[in-house]
């Protein structure tokens, strides 16, 4: 039950708002779209025994929708445990879990050459400005703040409707 927190809310080197996501329905959504909103960025899969957490992440997007946008990576670094297609994810994700917040094209979420940019910018200290904490598992998920402060990283088994994400969503100590 990891939790890395920016204590020091050290900015940002270079800004995630700069950064655009490649989404599942060939669309690209630029993430400054979202200045003033949270961000929660998660890296997800389809047959995972945390993958229910879609169904908590969906919950947690249309509570906090005002002030907080959610967004799932779909990957298959974790015992391949997202084999399927772009639209076999989104039809997974829709019909059994009803999400509606943006998911991003299969991508590599872990270190490599092929790491999708979004998660090179969460787990690379010189671009987030703290954190080199890259995913554990499926599932994994990173907090930006309103002014694109990486302020949080929460292991897989911390559920989406915990007290500490609520927290950390609704700046609450």
């Amino acid at each position: 039950m990891k939790i890395v927190t920016n204590i020091k809310n050290v900015p940002p080197a270079e800004s995630i708002y700069e950064l655009s996501v490649s989404l599942n329905n060939g669309s690209n959504l630029p993430l400054k779209t979202y200045q003033g909103k949270k961000l929660l960025l998660v890296n997800t899969a389809s047959d995972c025994g945390y993958t229910n957490q879609y169904e908590d992440l969906q919950k947690l997007y249309q509570q906090y929708k005002n002030q907080l946008e959610v967004i799932a990576f779909p990957a298959n670094d974790f015992k391949e445990q997202e084999k399927g297609s772009d639209a076999d994810i989104a039809q997974f994700c829709k019909v059994n879990f009803g999400v509606t917040f943006p998911l991003a094209k299969k991508s590599v979420v872990v270190q490599s050459n092929e790491q999708n940019n979004i998660f090179r910018w969460l787990t690379t200290k010189s671009k987030n400005g703290w954190n080199e904490q890259p995913p554990t598992w499926n599932f994994s998920k990173y907090l930006v703040n309103e002014q694109g402060i990486l302020t949080h990283y929460f292991d897989p088994s911390i559920s989406p409707l915990s007290e500490e994400v609520i927290k950390a969503i609704s700046n609450r100590q």
